[in-house]
Order: C-alpha cells, then sequence, then structure tokens
C-alpha cells in the first residue's frame, strides 16, 4: 500500500478523482439523482449553484469541464503523462499559485502538477471559481489526510512561498513579473487561438469549430478569437455550420455583450459580418470581445506560417486541417480538450517544478 503523501498515493488520489467525477456525472443524468456520498452531494449542489457565483458557470459549461477532468485523469493519461520524468525525493517547497477564474477548474493543472512534483501548495484563488476548487481540495483530502498539510487556500495576497506560478491579464502579468522577481516563476499572460480555414471545411469541420469558439462563451485562453481565411473567402458555409450555437442568446451576458459590441461597431461605421449572434470584423489584433470574431485574409500558407510565428507568444492553439511547424496544431473541435501533457504556453510546468531548490 503507497504510504500517505508518496508520489504513487498522489497519483492514486488523482485517478480516484478521475473517477469519482465519471460516477457522479453518470448519476447525475438521472432525472432522480441519488449519490453515493456527501461529497458527490455537494459536488451536485456546487453545480447548481455556480452560475449564481459566476454566471458564465453555466451548469452546462460546468459539467463539461467536470467530464474533461474525468476522461483526462484516467489511470492510462496518467501513466502516459508522468512516464518521461524522473522523480526523485527531495525537501518540499512552498509553491505559490495565482489562480484564474476565466473558466471552471482553469487552475487545477497546475495544482495536480505541484503536488505530483512533491511539493506543497499555497494557491490564491479567484473568486470567480472558488466553490470547485474548495471541492477539489476537500476531495482530496478526502483521499489522502496528508493532502490537508499540503494545499492552502487563500483569498489573500500570497506569503511564505518559493516559488511561483501566476495566471493574469498583460497588465496583471507586468506587477506579477516585478512583484515575483527574486522568486522562480512562470508568468502567464493572455492568449487565445486562432482557426484557420481554406474553403474546404466539411460541416463536420465548422460544427466541431464551433466548439473551439463557443466553449466557455470564448473566455478560455485555448479559445479561438480569430479566423484566417483565403482572400475572397465566402463565410456562408461558416455561418450555415455554426448556427446550431443559436442558443447563446437565451444567455443574458453573451446576449449584452452581443449587443453592446455590435452598437459600437456600427457607431464606427466598421464593415461587420453577422448572423445575428456572432459578429465577424476584419482586425489585424488577436484578443476579440465576447459575441464577435476577428478574422484576416491570407495570400499563402508561407504568409500563414510568418503570421503564426509573429504571434507565437500570443497563441495557445492553431486550429484546423492546415499543419505548420508549430507546436500547436490542433484538429477542428480539440482546442477545449488538451492532455495532460499539453502545457500552457508550452512550458513544462511540472519540469520546472520538480527542478526547484
Amino acid at each position: 500500500m503507497a504510504k500517505p503523501g508518496s508520489l504513487q498515493n498522489t497519483i492514486n488520489s488523482l485517478h480516484q478523482l478521475g473517477s469519482t467525477l465519471s460516477e457522479f456525472l453518470q448519476e447525475n443524468t438521472k432525472a432522480n439523482p441519488s449519490f453515493k456520498d456527501e461529497l458527490q452531494a455537494e459536488l451536485h449542489q456546487i453545480v447548481q449553484l455556480a452560475k449564481h457565483h459566476n454566471s458564465w458557470f453555466t451548469e452546462n459549461e460546468v459539467l463539461y469541464c467536470l467530464q474533461s477532468w474525468s476522461e483526462a485523469l484516467s489511470h492510462s493519461n496518467l501513466t502516459t503523462w508522468l512516464a518521461k520524468y524522473k522523480f526523485e525525493e527531495k525537501s518540499p517547497k512552498r509553491v505559490g499559485l495565482v489562480l484564474a477564474g476565466n473558466i471552471p477548474l482553469v487552475g487545477l493543472h497546475d495544482i495536480i502538477c505541484v503536488l505530483l512534483s512533491g511539493n506543497d501548495v499555497v494557491a490564491k484563488y479567484s473568486s470567480k471559481d472558488k466553490l470547485l476548487v474548495h471541492w477539489i481540495v476537500k476531495f482530496l483530502i478526502h483521499t489522502d489526510s496528508s493532502f490537508g498539510c499540503r494545499i492552502e487556500l487563500t483569498k489573500d495576497q500570497l506569503k511564505n512561498f518559493d516559488a511561483v506560478i501566476a495566471t493574469g491579464s498583460n497588465n496583471t502579468a507586468r506587477y506579477f513579473e516585478y512583484y515575483f522577481r527574486d522568486k522562480p516563476h512562470i508568468i502567464r499572460k493572455n492568449r487565445n487561438s486562432l482557426a484557420v480555414l481554406t474553403g474546404d471545411e466539411t460541416e463536420t469541420d465548422f460544427a466541431n469549430l464551433a466548439e473551439d469558439i463557443f466553449r466557455y462563451f470564448g473566455l478560455g485562453c485555448r479559445s479561438v478569437s480569430k479566423l484566417m481565411v483565403p482572400k475572397g473567402y465566402d463565410f456562408t458555409p461558416f455561418f450555415e455550420g455554426i448556427y446550431h450555437r443559436k442558443d447563446l442568446l437565451q444567455h443574458d451576458k453573451y446576449t449584452n455583450n452581443y449587443d453592446y459590441n455590435k452598437a459600437v461597431y456600427l457607431m464606427s461605421s466598421v464593415k461587420l459580418f453577422d448572423n445575428g449572434f456572432l459578429i465577424l470584423k476584419e482586425d489585424k489584433t488577436m484578443t476579440s470581445p465576447i459575441g464577435c470574431l476577428f478574422f484576416e485574409f491570407y495570400n499563402s500558407k508561407a504568409e500563414l506560417e510568418n503570421t503564426i510565428n509573429q504571434q507565437k507568444n500570443n497563441l495557445q492553439c492553431v486550429v484546423g486541417n492546415l499543419q505548420f511547424s508549430s507546436r500547436i496544431n490542433t484538429a477542428f473541435g480539440q482546442s477545449q480538450q488538451p492532455n495532460l501533457w499539453n502545457y500552457a504556453d508550452g512550458i513544462d510546468t511540472l519540469e520546472f517544478l520538480m527542478k526547484l531548490k
């Protein structure tokens, strides 16, 4: 039997988390679910309450997140991920985490990496994602009481830490880089994803692309915020292929953002394409507002490659059927389903943590 706090016990706890999420999701589909323990019943309440704490965390989005983690934390995925690392016992360091709250459990991967590396977590959680993060920690402590000494959550400023991983906007990143300058650190800034269209896409491609664009209402760093399209591209097939997502208009906050941005652009006499719930605007920048998608024309694959290389520090994924020399090629419909070994910004978090001295 693995001893409490050991690497094997941490792996076992993570696998148990994945299995429990699978059980929960299966039971949750029933009209009158009957959960086998208090923790699952509590998670059911959190799923129902999440949208009242953060209106972007609808039940559908939270359940999708839990489904993704239930699949990611399988025994085979954990084994594949960790096989390339050489784990050695060492004195644990206190690793400060500044967690974002733009999408559900966006900081969970960092928490997992710290625990697997043998270090301890001191995490400043986001008020936008408080409920789910606290439940995850409670579950882990339930599986292994030693996590109670290894995980500390706070809503206040980080204190007494040896290294830090901080995620925020481009503005907060400048503050992080100054404040944490004397500690080993990973600082993450704004990133987005772009999709490359050629004109040869199928209805299925567009349906999958809709997932890349609209999952989490486009708030994730892996969300597609821009299209690269050939000169003279006809957007009709694209609009037809994503029209099934007109249900977004049932979400008040999304609709308010769409209406506001449309009004601003129209008052500025900006040329737009619009299908009633998504605005397309030609723009060279990467980050588009909610309810809007930027696009840019290209003339050749070489030109595309150059654009992608120029924007590599702003990109998380390049979605589409074309392959580029970039490490971030992603198939349609897959941008919101990263593997455990797909590290944010391409920086190996686990390797960074294992090298702390």
